[in-house]
């Protein structure tokens, strides 16, 4: 177990929201394992995304622009585990590492945030709605036609100064991240699923860690969430068999009543111009199987050129 002296090093992005969760992790293996703070050390370390904030992610590299620092540390031994929004994670890791641990998942859904309008069908013709995410871009466009989106990239405190600015007259945030900051006041509105389908893994903590590591990894095991880890396991297989990434608008969510799960999944052309869904379903433990189901239907229906500008 770790100590004062030894303590066990949680590797994060230095965001709020990113301690938050780093808290969150290091307060759940503190309780399951009856320790102290003092026996967890929580290290910061900047990524590529965080250190570029003026270009579009899809310029500069894609989803692994937020982990890859944090994983050379991790591999490098400077860190024991890694803390990660799950909808940030590609699907394959490097080398020697696992993404083992997976807690409770939040509200999948996301959050309408503005300082003048109170709910998304409220907004009239022609608003500037800001968002950095191509999914949430592609869904509003498809929907609405009528709005004006623009680039608008940074962390929560970051977007809601740029609306205090008027760059935008609103965004799109995830509840997720607002209720684990304890600021879910700001969202105007939580918009239902069936309207706006949310990221593959929204709302999910994930932990990764060293490969055989077995100190770690027992002491990981204390925490983990099983519900999450079956649902993340048929979102990311559609995520993986669709070969997605952050150029990619892909929106995926499953669901888990008992041992049944029903995966909704759906890719978009980033113009917003056509929308594919498809969904599946069948035994929980038959998850992988149902994300790559959803994958391959959603091939098969796609319109001949559909694909192109991949």
């Amino acid at each position: 177990m770790p100590t004062p002296d030894q303590p066990l090093k949680i590797g994060t992005r230095g965001s709020p929201l990113a301690l938050a969760q780093a808290h969150e992790t290091r307060d759940r293996l503190r309780k399951a394992h009856s320790l102290t703070e003092e026996c967890f050390e929580i290290v910061v370390i900047r990524t590529t995304g965080d250190r570029v904030q003026d270009r579009p992610l899809k310029e500069i590299g894609g989803k692994g622009l937020f982990t890859k620092e944090i994983e050379e540390a991790l591999l490098a031994g400077r860190i024991d585990i890694a803390v990660h929004s799950m909808k940030d994670m590609p699907v394959l890791q490097p080398e020697g590492l696992i993404l083992s641990t997976y807690l409770p998942r939040e509200d999948v859904r996301d959050a309408f945030v503005s300082l003048k309008y109170d709910a998304l069908s409220a907004l009239p013709p022609g608003t500037v709605v800001g968002t950095s995410s191509l999914r949430r871009r592609a869904q509003l466009i498809n929907r609405r036609p009528d709005l004006q989106v623009v680039e608008f990239r940074g962390n929560v405190q970051t977007r809601l100064r740029k609306l205090e600015e008027g760059v935008a007259d609103a965004t799109f945030l995830a509840v997720a991240g607002l209720n684990r900051l304890g600021m879910d006041n700001l969202a105007q509105s939580a918009i239902d699923p069936g309207e706006m389908l949310p990221a593959v893994a929204q709302g999910a903590i994930g932990i990764e860690a060293r490969v055989g590591d077995a100190r770690t990894e027992m002491m990981l095991l204390a925490i983990h969430d099983d519900d999450t880890a079956t649902r993340l396991a048929a979102e990311r297989a559609f995520l993986e068999r669709m070969e997605g990434s952050c150029e990619t608008p892909l929106a995926a969510l499953a669901i888990l009543q008992g041992s049944h799960l029903q995966l909704r999944a759906e890719i978009l052309r980033p113009d917003g111009s056509h929308v594919i869904s498809a969904e599946e379903a069948g035994a929980a433990r038959d998850a992988r199987a149902i994300g790559l189901a959803a994958a391959d239907r959603i091939r098969r229906d796609a319109p001949p050129g559909f694909f192109d500008w991949l």
